[in-house]
């Protein structure tokens, strides 16, 4: 089994790579494969920069005298460019989301497909764990986590179900929680439920609506004029601020007018709409059909 097979591959990278000689960077680089065909693409005198902050993508660094690997989350994009004498880059791609490796790994309890302990740490260093939310979150804040981040209007009647079941025992697996909440279950879809309460939870584990924020914050600035970001969103609320950071610059999406009303934007569009995987892609990999992908340039706004 393969770490990741990497989602719109072709497509991500034809959209990134502008100067083959430039420096680019891979804020997810996983099982390395989006990292590979980047380097395919460059000269001998590009650069790439792969960040990732689980420490088993380490184990896939790839040995080639462009590429430096940071161990580390994307948050911290702006620091590490500067030290890495990159800042500002030629390209930033980043695939959100989870890795085929992270969700097939039984013992890191991604998938409520397998028993494992309920971890969810993308950073395995970090105190907080899926576990600790399960049984210590009150009725209030599991069924808000649950409402805001896995869009399940039934937020309070899962909390209120997690609740009754911890009162006998502590919940500590996977499989524990998929029985904690099987009287909310619908009949026949209880995937598709059980996909966005442990997608809810793997957002809180990992807090990855701030980390997403912080990071799109500081692209503008850590791109070139010309430099292009591209990102691959997985579910609506990482699409929603990669939307709107790429259309206004900002994570509400309000576009900052001068005073003659120009548009005071630091990207343009480069894809008018997100552009979806194949169905051939979806065919070999089914994990991709959720993939959106968009793309953005750096410009320099208008002023007078």
């Amino acid at each position: 089994m393969s770490y990741h097979d990497p989602v719109l591959l072709k497509e991500s990278v034809d959209l990134l790579i502008t100067n083959p000689s430039g420096t680019y960077v891979d804020l997810t680089f996983g099982g390395g494969g989006h990292s590979r065909a980047i380097l395919e693409r460059l000269s001998d005198s590009g650069r790439l920069i792969a960040f990732d902050q689980d420490a088993d993508s380490a184990a896939n660094r790839i040995e080639d005298p462009r590429f430096c690997f940071v161990p580390s989350n994307f948050k911290n994009l702006t620091r590490f460019l500067q030290y890495h004498q990159a800042y500002p880059a030629d390209g930033i791609l980043a695939d959100l989301g989870i890795s085929s490796h992270q969700i097939d790994t039984a013992e890191r309890g991604f998938s409520y497909r397998q028993d494992g302990l309920l971890d969810m740490r993308m950073n395995q260093q970090q105190a907080l764990t899926a576990k600790e939310v399960v049984n210590h979150y009150d009725e209030a804040q599991l069924s808000k986590l649950f409402y805001t981040y896995g869009e399940l209007a039934n937020g309070r009647q899962l909390a209120r179900s997690i609740l009754r079941a911890r009162e006998a025992k502590e919940i500590e697996t996977t499989f524990g929680l998929v029985e904690a909440l099987e009287p909310c279950l619908p009949k026949g879809k209880s995937s598709k439920v059980l996909s966005k309460i442990f997608q809810a939870l793997r957002i809180e584990v990992n807090h990855e609506m701030e980390v997403l924020e912080s990071m799109l914050t500081q692209t503008a600035d850590a791109l070139k004029e010309g430099g292009r970001l591209v990102v691959i969103a997985y579910h609506s609320l990482e699409d929603r601020l990669v939307k709107n950071i790429m259309r206004s610059g900002r994570l509400d999406g309000e576009v900052e007018k001068d005073f003659y009303g120009n548009p005071q934007t630091p990207f343009k569009l480069v894809t008018r709409k997100a552009v979806a995987p194949s169905e051939e892609e979806i065919n070999t990999n089914p994990r991709a059909r959720s993939g959106k992908l968009r793309a953005a340039e750096k410009i320099t706004p208008i002023t007078r």
